[in-house]
């Protein structure tokens, strides 16, 4: 073990291998449409350097992040044989920073349309962009009447080369609710007008497992990438790519009738083995996800509430109970970030997201284990 993982609270163990097996899975299914990575948010909280390096590595070839300061963090990390959209678009003023780094924006408002247009007719050479749809979501993108207007004047994209034409599904995750097939016809309806040579991009993660009239030319996994189950209902078919353990700080045994935490909202009914840990809402873990953790595979189940920094379990049951300074285990095998979402009431796209920079870092791959509570102990012990 490093100095780091000694004196970390907690470890965030991301298995590379995973991510780049999820992705090439999504690419067989989605096949001839290219296979793109969303990595915006720092790859939902894993790393957006780590991860799109590795994906290039694996031989995806277009990312999409949401800041335009995203987009040139990750064109400093994997370099220029990549394309790279900025879903946000441009804010006024940055079109030099877009054209330096090589980054295509996303336009939303024929506003950025027109400035892209202008900067094009300045520097004398054609501007590449995507153009975003509002098919029925009514958050980002161009309105059915912004595109009739482009239909009917072509002069409004003179200087521009447009490489995608792209909308969002609003209800990809519910595949048999009908607001999906609406937006896949609108897409097309619109897309019809608008430049033949554009790729076409519709489907998200769920969009993917819908069917395959969603895939048009390219999709756009971000959560799946990540382990998130895109299809709810059914059994995962993504690899789990993220693993959370964090230290025991104290071991105390407690008497019946004991309470622990704010509110007491616990109260021991025997006597008790409780381990406080290193782990709190300030670190992501939802308030509301009164879960378990979990050491050589045996439970020990939350007492009280999460609080700030720390996390009570009860290690009253375990044969071979945790140690000061052991690390326990929280997205693991046997609990997953969608199990965890599901107690908090929240999505697994947030949970990840959440993931506070307290935790050590370890980008591993498959062969290597990740950082589980049984096999740090055993490492520890190794050096006792």
């Amino acid at each position: 073990m490093t100095a780091h993982t000694l004196r970390a609270g907690a470890i965030l163990t991301v298995d590379l291998d995973a991510v780049v097996s999820n992705w090439r899975l999504l690419s067989k299914m989605t096949k001839p449409a290219e296979c793109a990575a969303v990595v915006k948010a720092d790859a939902y909280g894993l790393g957006a350097a780590e991860v799109g390096a590795a994906l290039l590595a694996a031989g995806c070839k277009t990312f999409f992040v949401a800041h335009l300061g995203e987009g040139l963090d990750l064109r400093r990390a994997i370099g220029f044989n990549s394309r790279i959209f900025v879903l946000n678009g441009t804010p006024p003023g940055t079109e030099g920073e877009f054209l330096k780094s090589v980054l295509m924006p996303v336009v939303n408002t024929v506003g950025e349309l027109a400035a892209w247009r202008t900067l094009a007719t300045e520097a004398g050479r054609s501007m590449p962009v995507a153009l975003q749809l509002d098919t029925g979501m009514s958050r980002l993108g161009l309105s059915p009447g912004d595109v009739a207007v482009l239909a009917g004047e072509p002069a409004l994209l003179a200087g521009l080369s447009v490489e995608l034409i792209m909308s969002h599904l609003a209800c990809a995750d519910e595949a048999v609710n009908p607001a999906n097939h609406r937006q896949r016809r609108e897409l097309a309806k619109l897309r019809a007008v608008l430049p033949k040579k554009a790729q076409t991009s519709l489907a998200n993660s769920s969009g993917i497992f819908i069917e395959q009239g969603f895939h048009f030319d390219l999709v756009r996994p971000g959560a799946a990438l990540y382990g998130i189950n895109p299809a709810p209902g059914q059994a995962n078919p993504m690899r789990q790519v993220a693993a959370l353990s964090a230290r025991v700080l104290q071991l105390r045994d407690v008497p019946a009738g004991s309470y622990v935490g704010y509110g007491h909202a616990f109260c021991s009914k025997r006597r008790s083995r409780l381990a406080t840990v290193s782990l709190g809402y300030a670190d992501g873990w939802p308030r509301a996800a009164s879960m378990s953790a979990f050491f050589n595979g045996e439970v020990l189940p939350f007492a009280g509430r999460v609080s700030m920094d720390v996390i009570v379990v009860d290690a009253t049951g375990c044969a071979n109970p945790p140690r000061e300074g052991d690390l326990v285990d929280l997205i693991c095998q046997q609990q997953s970030v969608d199990d965890i979402a599901r107690a908090a009431g929240t999505i697994g796209y947030e949970i990840l997201t959440r993931l506070g920079r307290r935790f050590h870092r370890e980008y591993r791959h498959s062969a290597t284990p990740p950082a589980s509570a049984t096999a740090l102990r055993e490492a520890q012990m190794g050096k006792r």
